[in-house]
């Protein structure tokens, strides 16, 4: 997988059980920081999106733990988002601790008008600009 976008985190005491570990929950609570990190860098972000009358709602989300987070432990989570079809859209995330690959996972997402919550197409000033972040670089 090809991300084009990462957000540091670093492992808080309250996030974690009572051997130091963090709890299984969390790794969604990141993955959700680097999705609204990643939207910030278009054109007013999240609330921008909510402001012009849109809500993206979460649809479903899978993670795959491979090794654990502990307490104080700093994490980069890079995410990648892709298959914007009309009001559907999908990041993938991995979340890494020195090179070292803890969890990785991805979340489906839906457009939806904000008052009657009906499915809107994702708007297209997004779309556009997702592309062009997500563009493989190079040759």
């Amino acid at each position: 997988m090809d991300y084009h976008f990462e957000t540091e985190v670093r492992v808080r005491f309250a996030e974690t059980d009572a051997q130091g570990v963090a709890h299984h929950a969390v790794y969604l609570v990141w993955f959700e920081l680097a999705r609204i990190d990643y939207l910030a860098r278009f054109r007013g972000g999240y609330p921008e999106l909510r402001a012009e009358g849109t809500e993206a709602l979460t649809t479903e989300v899978h993670v795959r733990y491979l090794a654990p987070a502990r307490f104080d432990d700093r994490l980069t989570v890079r995410c990648t988002c892709g298959e914007l079809r009309g009001a559907r859209f999908r990041f993938d995330y991995a979340i890494e601790r020195d090179g070292q690959k803890l969890a990785d996972g991805w979340s489906l997402h839906a457009f939806v008008d904000a008052r009657t919550h009906r499915p809107t197409r994702v708007p297209a000033w997004l779309v556009d600009e997702i592309a062009t972040a997500e563009r493989p670089s190079g040759p």
